[in-house]
């Protein structure tokens, strides 16, 4: 990254940070994706079970991503008042709060995801699948968080496209290891949504040896040293880490765990209302990535531009991410109103699931232009190291509106299960606006401190 002076420059470099975030976001994503359409034609039992199982363990890791995420705005902030030397020291701490977390969640995880899915009541084959899923899936928490902190290092030093290329290397191993151990070819068992399960862990035990030995030949990373020494665990470091990261896992938490629990209580209305819901939801969830690597994109811009104290090139990286978001965000709309047919057939060669999943995605067009406000948003806000006020936001919107209405419209409307969907598009409304006030409201407060800054000075 270096220092612009005009929007014609920081637009290049917004797009040279955010393209490849952008393309290592959707081969992440494609795990889940990959998962539920490819047991979509298996059965759609098979594809219920999976959609339940990613249903569960999605917020999870969204969440524990999200508070691992702290290390991208320290280092960017770092590397943008020429503190690199601090650099190795954050990311091996964060590299221990990942090893802490990996245990506390297959621990938890061994406890509590049988009588989770015992108190959802599903059908008996549903639950098998999602159950034994999950338990495959256990084998790669711990390289899934670790890669997170490593990925988010290569990013915060401007390295986008090293972890783009990183990140790609997993759709061929997972493609290839869904074929064989879900449809049992080449003398492989047929395992159905267990063979995904046991893919994608494997998967991220790719990706994360991939990046270790990347940070430890390649340059710039091998200058700092990342893996030539160890500290001890520092409690006040990883304090820092989880003052900065908590809020911003929360608010991802929350609005990721919002889909999920509509997932569950989707059950109510069948298993191929559940399989189109989902299937539904993971094509958004999909697109999401659009507004998701752009938030990620500002809070490595901005936080550089914080850390160097120019705080009006910091406001002009959010109008221009922010303004990227919501244009293309209405470019995936054309397309969803165009292809949702043919986008209902990708997941399902069931009629009667095609038919439900073309009703859903028609309300994901409505709540994606939320997203496409409220996530950049909340990139430029952790940029500052803002998070706190994003954490009450989600928490209200998400929960205290969008869930509550979603209920009150699927059981006591004929809206059915589209009532949920009206719900959470009420509630990412409503929490796109109330961030956009506190955006607003963090960059006054910036040019107030220039100011008081230069008088001071002067």
């Amino acid at each position: 990254m270096y220092p612009t002076s005009t929007f014609k420059q920081k637009g290049a470099q917004f797009f040279v940070v955010f393209l490849p975030i952008f393309v290592t976001q959707i081969a992440l994503s494609a795990m889940a994706f990959f998962d539920t359409s490819m047991t979509g034609h298996v059965s759609p039992a098979a594809q219920a079970g999976v959609s339940i199982g990613v249903s569960l363990w999605i917020p999870i890791q969204t969440g524990l991503n999200g508070v691992l995420n702290g290390i991208m705005p320290i280092v960017s902030q770092l590397v943008g008042g020429g503190r690199e030397r601090d650099v190795r020291y954050n990311v091996f701490q964060a590299l221990l709060l990942s090893l802490m977390f990996s245990a506390a969640v297959l621990l938890i995880g061994s406890l509590l995801v049988k009588p989770a899915l015992d108190f959802m009541n599903a059908e008996a084959e549903v639950a098998d699948t999602a159950y034994k899923f999950l338990i495959c899936l256990a084998f790669g928490v711990i390289p899934l968080f670790g890669y997170t902190v490593l990925r988010g290092c290569i990013d915060a030093l401007g390295q986008t496209r090293v972890s783009m290329m990183i990140t790609l290397c997993s759709m061929p191993v997972q493609l290839l290891l869904n074929y064989l151990l879900i449809f049992g070819k080449f003398g492989f068992p047929k395992l159905g949504g267990v063979g995904a399960g046991i893919a994608t862990a494997v998967t991220y035990w790719v990706i994360f040896l991939i990046a270790i030995v990347i940070m430890h030949r390649m340059e710039p990373f091998a200058s700092f040293g990342f893996f030539r020494k160890g500290h001890r665990i520092s409690w006040a470091k990883q304090g820092e880490l989880l003052k900065l990261g908590i809020p911003i896992g929360f608010a991802t938490f929350f609005e990721t765990s919002i889909f999920a629990a509509v997932t569950l209580l989707m059950n109510r209305f069948g298993t191929h209302a559940v399989a189109a819901h989902s299937a539904a939801i993971n094509f958004a969830s999909t697109l999401y990535m659009i507004p998701l690597a752009i938030c990620m994109a500002l809070t490595i811009l901005v936080g550089y531009e914080v850390g160097a104290g120019r705080r009006k090139d910091a406001r002009q990286y959010a109008l221009i991410g922010i303004g990227s978001a919501v244009f293309l965000a209405l470019v995936t709309a054309v397309i969803l109103i165009l292809f949702a047919n043919q986008v209902a057939r990708i997941y399902s060669t069931d009629p009667a699931v095609i038919a439900l999943i073309v009703q859903f995605l028609a309300y994901a067009i409505f709540f994606q232009l939320s997203d496409a406000l409220a996530t950049p948003i909340q990139g430029a806000l952790r940029g500052y190291k803002d998070v706190t006020p994003a954490f009450f936001i989600t928490l209200v919107a998400y929960w205290g509106i969008g869930l509550p209405l979603g209920f009150v419209l699927a059981v006591y409307t004929s809206l059915g299960p589209f009532g949920y969907w009206l719900g959470l598009i009420a509630g990412l409304a409503v929490g796109a606006a109330l961030l956009l006030v506190r955006l607003f409201k963090v960059q006054r407060m910036n040019v107030k401190t220039d100011a008081d800054f230069d008088v001071v000075s002067s």
